[in-house]
């Protein structure tokens, strides 16, 4: 019999995730309407990560229209075709939520050092 832990790692499958709070990410989500199925992006900056081995997710925020989106991806899913990261940025925190508050100007990060992993 299998240990939950022995079955997460089952279903990591080896898929590992290179981001970090602060990246600008695409991510490539595999939508399905009836039998049609398509791949949707979603750019935007990661505010959050909430670490759980393969339930991990993120939380990714863009600006449509002068409308703060949000949503939130579980990483290992199989509806998550790929996350690729645009630009990295140099954060001290954690979690980013105080960049809800703010627009403009006041909203941007400072540019970080890019390693592809």
């Amino acid at each position: 019999m299998l240990t939950v832990s022995a079955l997460e790692q089952e279903l990591l499958n080896g898929r590992t995730f290179g981001a970090h709070v602060g990246d600008d990410v695409r991510v490539h989500v595999k939508i399905t309407d009836g039998e049609k199925s398509r791949i949707q992006v979603f750019e935007g900056c990661i505010i959050a990560i909430k670490q759980g081995g393969p339930r991990t997710t993120i939380t990714v925020r863009k600006n449509s229209f002068g409308v703060g989106v949000e949503r939130v991806f579980p990483v290992f899913a199989p509806s998550v075709e790929k996350i690729e990261v645009k630009t990295r940025h140099t954060v001290r925190r954690a979690k980013l939520y105080y960049l809800r508050q703010r627009s403009g100007k006041s909203a941007r990060l400072k540019e970080g050092a890019f390693h592809q992993s």
